[in-house]
Protein backbone atom coordinates (compact mmCIF):
# COMPACT_ATOMS: atom_id res chain seq x y z
CA UNK A 1 0.00 0.00 0.00
CA UNK A 2 1.36 3.41 -1.01
CA UNK A 3 0.91 5.13 2.34
CA UNK A 4 2.76 8.29 1.33
CA UNK A 5 0.58 8.70 -1.74
CA UNK A 6 -2.60 8.06 0.24
CA UNK A 7 -1.55 10.57 2.89
CA UNK A 8 -0.91 13.12 0.14
CA UNK A 9 -4.42 12.59 -1.25
CA UNK A 10 -5.97 12.95 2.20
CA UNK A 11 -3.98 16.10 2.89
CA UNK A 12 -4.93 17.59 -0.48
CA UNK A 13 -8.63 16.96 0.21
CA UNK A 14 -8.42 18.55 3.66
CA UNK A 15 -6.65 21.57 2.19
CA UNK A 16 -9.24 21.81 -0.61
CA UNK A 17 -12.02 21.60 1.98
CA UNK A 18 -10.49 24.36 4.10
CA UNK A 19 -9.97 26.67 1.10
CA UNK A 20 -13.74 26.85 0.61
CA UNK A 21 -14.73 26.25 4.22
CA UNK A 22 -17.98 28.22 3.95
CA UNK A 23 -19.23 25.98 1.16
CA UNK A 24 -17.87 22.67 2.45
CA UNK A 25 -18.33 22.94 6.24
CA UNK A 26 -20.31 26.01 7.28
CA UNK A 27 -23.17 25.59 4.76
CA UNK A 28 -24.01 21.98 5.81
CA UNK A 29 -23.94 22.99 9.48
CA UNK A 30 -26.27 25.93 8.87
CA UNK A 31 -28.65 23.71 6.88
CA UNK A 32 -28.66 21.09 9.65
CA UNK A 33 -29.30 23.77 12.28
CA UNK A 34 -32.27 25.05 10.29
CA UNK A 35 -33.68 21.53 9.91
CA UNK A 36 -33.36 20.95 13.65
CA UNK A 37 -34.88 24.31 14.52
CA UNK A 38 -37.85 24.03 12.16
CA UNK A 39 -38.62 20.31 12.30
CA UNK A 40 -37.23 19.54 15.73
CA UNK A 41 -37.96 22.60 17.83
CA UNK A 42 -40.86 24.44 16.17
CA UNK A 43 -42.81 21.40 14.91
CA UNK A 44 -41.40 18.86 17.33
CA UNK A 45 -42.46 20.87 20.36
CA UNK A 46 -46.08 20.30 19.30
CA UNK A 47 -45.60 16.55 18.97
CA UNK A 48 -45.69 14.30 21.98
CA UNK A 49 -43.13 11.53 22.39
CA UNK A 50 -42.73 10.20 18.88
CA UNK A 51 -41.97 6.52 19.39
CA UNK A 52 -41.14 4.53 22.51
CA UNK A 53 -40.66 7.69 24.51
CA UNK A 54 -38.30 9.27 21.95
CA UNK A 55 -38.74 12.99 21.34
CA UNK A 56 -39.31 14.08 17.75
CA UNK A 57 -36.08 16.09 17.55
CA UNK A 58 -34.07 13.06 18.70
CA UNK A 59 -35.89 10.88 16.15
CA UNK A 60 -35.17 13.35 13.32
CA UNK A 61 -31.54 14.13 14.13
CA UNK A 62 -29.98 10.87 12.77
CA UNK A 63 -31.69 11.49 9.43
CA UNK A 64 -30.51 15.10 9.30
CA UNK A 65 -26.97 13.94 10.06
CA UNK A 66 -27.20 11.24 7.38
CA UNK A 67 -28.42 13.75 4.80
CA UNK A 68 -25.40 15.96 5.46
CA UNK A 69 -23.00 13.01 5.29
CA UNK A 70 -24.47 11.92 1.94
CA UNK A 71 -24.18 15.38 0.41
CA UNK A 72 -20.65 15.94 1.74
CA UNK A 73 -19.21 12.63 0.56
CA UNK A 74 -20.93 12.67 -2.84
CA UNK A 75 -19.96 16.25 -3.67
CA UNK A 76 -16.39 15.76 -2.41
CA UNK A 77 -15.68 12.68 -4.54
CA UNK A 78 -17.55 13.85 -7.63
CA UNK A 79 -16.08 17.35 -7.72
CA UNK A 80 -12.54 16.18 -6.91
CA UNK A 81 -12.41 13.57 -9.67
CA UNK A 82 -14.29 15.68 -12.21
CA UNK A 83 -11.88 18.61 -11.78
CA UNK A 84 -8.94 16.21 -12.13
CA UNK A 85 -10.44 15.09 -15.43
CA UNK A 86 -11.21 18.66 -16.47
CA UNK A 87 -7.71 19.98 -15.69
CA UNK A 88 -5.92 16.79 -16.89
CA UNK A 89 -4.66 16.27 -13.34
CA UNK A 90 -5.94 12.69 -13.56
CA UNK A 91 -2.95 11.94 -15.78
CA UNK A 92 -0.59 12.64 -12.88
CA UNK A 93 -2.57 10.22 -10.72
CA UNK A 94 -2.47 7.54 -13.42
CA UNK A 95 1.32 7.67 -13.78
CA UNK A 96 1.88 7.76 -10.02
CA UNK A 97 2.80 4.45 -8.31
CA UNK A 98 -0.83 3.74 -7.39
CA UNK A 99 -2.75 0.54 -7.97
CA UNK A 100 -6.38 0.90 -9.05
CA UNK A 101 -7.47 -0.20 -5.59
CA UNK A 102 -5.26 2.45 -4.02
CA UNK A 103 -6.83 5.08 -6.29
CA UNK A 104 -10.22 3.94 -4.98
CA UNK A 105 -9.07 4.06 -1.36
CA UNK A 106 -7.54 7.50 -1.80
CA UNK A 107 -10.57 9.09 -3.45
CA UNK A 108 -13.14 7.41 -1.20
CA UNK A 109 -11.06 7.95 1.93
CA UNK A 110 -10.70 11.64 1.13
CA UNK A 111 -14.46 11.98 0.70
CA UNK A 112 -15.14 10.07 3.93
CA UNK A 113 -12.70 12.38 5.73
CA UNK A 114 -14.70 15.43 4.65
CA UNK A 115 -17.95 13.69 5.62
CA UNK A 116 -16.56 12.94 9.08
CA UNK A 117 -15.58 16.60 9.53
CA UNK A 118 -19.12 17.65 8.64
CA UNK A 119 -20.60 14.95 10.90
CA UNK A 120 -18.54 16.11 13.87
CA UNK A 121 -19.65 19.73 13.46
CA UNK A 122 -23.30 18.70 13.12
CA UNK A 123 -23.01 16.54 16.24
CA UNK A 124 -21.93 19.69 18.08
CA UNK A 125 -25.01 21.49 16.74
CA UNK A 126 -27.15 18.55 17.81
CA UNK A 127 -25.74 18.79 21.33
CA UNK A 128 -26.80 22.46 21.44
CA UNK A 129 -30.35 21.43 20.52
CA UNK A 130 -30.29 18.51 22.95
CA UNK A 131 -30.91 16.05 20.13
CA UNK A 132 -27.83 13.81 20.35
CA UNK A 133 -27.88 10.30 21.71
CA UNK A 134 -25.27 7.61 21.01
CA UNK A 135 -26.22 4.18 22.31
CA UNK A 136 -23.75 2.23 20.16
CA UNK A 137 -20.65 4.17 19.11
CA UNK A 138 -18.93 1.39 17.07
CA UNK A 139 -22.14 0.78 15.10
CA UNK A 140 -22.52 4.53 14.61
CA UNK A 141 -18.99 4.80 13.18
CA UNK A 142 -19.70 1.84 10.89
CA UNK A 143 -22.86 3.42 9.49
CA UNK A 144 -21.29 6.85 9.02
CA UNK A 145 -18.23 5.45 7.24
CA UNK A 146 -20.24 2.98 5.12
CA UNK A 147 -22.86 5.50 4.00
CA UNK A 148 -20.16 8.05 3.19
CA UNK A 149 -18.18 5.44 1.22
CA UNK A 150 -21.26 4.36 -0.78
CA UNK A 151 -22.12 7.92 -1.76
CA UNK A 152 -18.47 8.72 -2.49
CA UNK A 153 -18.30 5.83 -4.95
CA UNK A 154 -21.55 6.97 -6.56
CA UNK A 155 -19.91 10.39 -6.86
CA UNK A 156 -16.88 8.83 -8.55
CA UNK A 157 -19.09 7.04 -11.10
CA UNK A 158 -20.94 10.28 -11.86
CA UNK A 159 -17.65 12.19 -12.17
CA UNK A 160 -16.42 9.65 -14.70
CA UNK A 161 -19.66 9.83 -16.69
CA UNK A 162 -20.27 13.59 -16.59
CA UNK A 163 -19.25 15.79 -19.49
CA UNK A 164 -20.41 19.07 -17.94
CA UNK A 165 -20.86 20.69 -14.54
CA UNK A 166 -24.62 20.36 -14.95
CA UNK A 167 -24.42 16.60 -15.36
CA UNK A 168 -22.32 16.38 -12.20
CA UNK A 169 -25.40 17.06 -10.06
CA UNK A 170 -27.95 14.96 -11.96
CA UNK A 171 -27.78 11.81 -9.82
CA UNK A 172 -27.77 13.70 -6.53
CA UNK A 173 -30.65 15.97 -7.53
CA UNK A 174 -32.97 13.47 -9.19
CA UNK A 175 -32.15 10.17 -7.46
CA UNK A 176 -30.21 10.42 -4.19
CA UNK A 177 -32.01 13.39 -2.62
CA UNK A 178 -35.57 12.16 -3.40
CA UNK A 179 -34.76 8.65 -2.14
CA UNK A 180 -33.26 10.15 1.01
CA UNK A 181 -36.31 12.27 1.79
CA UNK A 182 -38.59 9.32 1.04
CA UNK A 183 -36.51 7.06 3.29
CA UNK A 184 -38.17 8.07 6.54
CA UNK A 185 -35.74 10.68 7.84
CA UNK A 186 -38.54 12.99 9.00
CA UNK A 187 -41.29 10.48 9.71
CA UNK A 188 -41.96 6.96 10.90
CA UNK A 189 -43.06 4.48 8.23
CA UNK A 190 -45.72 3.30 10.69
CA UNK A 191 -47.57 6.51 9.72
CA UNK A 192 -47.71 5.44 6.07
CA UNK A 193 -50.41 3.38 4.35
CA UNK A 194 -49.45 -0.26 4.02
CA UNK A 195 -48.62 0.00 0.32
CA UNK A 196 -46.41 3.07 0.81
CA UNK A 197 -44.65 1.41 3.75
CA UNK A 198 -43.98 -1.68 1.64
CA UNK A 199 -42.57 0.42 -1.20
CA UNK A 200 -40.35 2.29 1.28
CA UNK A 201 -38.77 -0.99 2.34
CA UNK A 202 -37.37 -1.34 -1.18
CA UNK A 203 -35.56 2.00 -0.77
CA UNK A 204 -31.94 1.40 0.34
CA UNK A 205 -31.79 4.86 1.91
CA UNK A 206 -34.49 3.78 4.35
CA UNK A 207 -32.03 1.24 5.73
CA UNK A 208 -29.31 3.90 5.89
CA UNK A 209 -31.53 6.18 8.00
CA UNK A 210 -32.84 3.34 10.12
CA UNK A 211 -29.32 2.10 10.82
CA UNK A 212 -28.17 5.57 11.86
CA UNK A 213 -31.20 5.86 14.13
CA UNK A 214 -30.57 2.42 15.62
CA UNK A 215 -26.95 3.26 16.46
CA UNK A 216 -27.84 6.66 17.95
CA UNK A 217 -31.24 6.18 19.58
CA UNK A 218 -31.62 2.41 19.78
CA UNK A 219 -34.89 2.50 17.83
CA UNK A 220 -35.38 0.61 14.57
CA UNK A 221 -38.25 0.03 12.15
CA UNK A 222 -36.40 -2.19 9.68
CA UNK A 223 -34.80 -5.61 9.64
CA UNK A 224 -31.34 -4.76 10.96
CA UNK A 225 -29.60 -7.78 9.42
CA UNK A 226 -31.18 -7.04 6.05
CA UNK A 227 -30.05 -3.43 6.30
CA UNK A 228 -26.49 -4.46 7.17
CA UNK A 229 -26.52 -6.89 4.25
CA UNK A 230 -27.68 -4.20 1.82
CA UNK A 231 -25.08 -1.70 3.02
CA UNK A 232 -22.24 -4.24 2.94
CA UNK A 233 -23.27 -5.44 -0.52
CA UNK A 234 -23.36 -1.86 -1.84
CA UNK A 235 -19.91 -1.07 -0.42
CA UNK A 236 -18.36 -4.21 -1.94
CA UNK A 237 -20.30 -4.06 -5.22
CA UNK A 238 -19.58 -0.39 -5.89
CA UNK A 239 -15.95 -0.90 -4.87
CA UNK A 240 -15.54 -3.68 -7.44
CA UNK A 241 -17.35 -1.60 -10.10
CA UNK A 242 -15.27 1.55 -9.56
CA UNK A 243 -12.01 -0.43 -9.51
CA UNK A 244 -13.06 -2.11 -12.78
CA UNK A 245 -13.83 1.27 -14.37
CA UNK A 246 -10.43 2.58 -13.31
CA UNK A 247 -8.76 -0.51 -14.73
CA UNK A 248 -10.59 -0.08 -18.04
CA UNK A 249 -9.62 3.57 -18.08
CA UNK A 250 -13.21 4.60 -18.77
CA UNK A 251 -13.27 8.37 -19.45
CA UNK A 252 -9.83 8.82 -17.89
CA UNK A 253 -7.63 7.56 -20.72
CA UNK A 254 -7.69 8.95 -24.23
Amino acid sequence: MNWIGLYTMFRREVQRTMRVVIQTLIAPVVSAALYLFIFGTVIGSRIEDFAEGISYITFVFPGVLMLSIINASFSSASSSLYFMRFTKGIEELLIAPFSYFEMLVGLVGSAVTRALMVAFLILVVGLVFGAVALVNIPLFIFYVASIAAICAMLGIIVALWAESFEQLTVLNTFVITPLTYLGGIFYSITFLPELAATITRFNPFFYFADGMRLSMVGYSEANTLLGLGIITSLVLGLGVLVTHLFKRGWKIRS
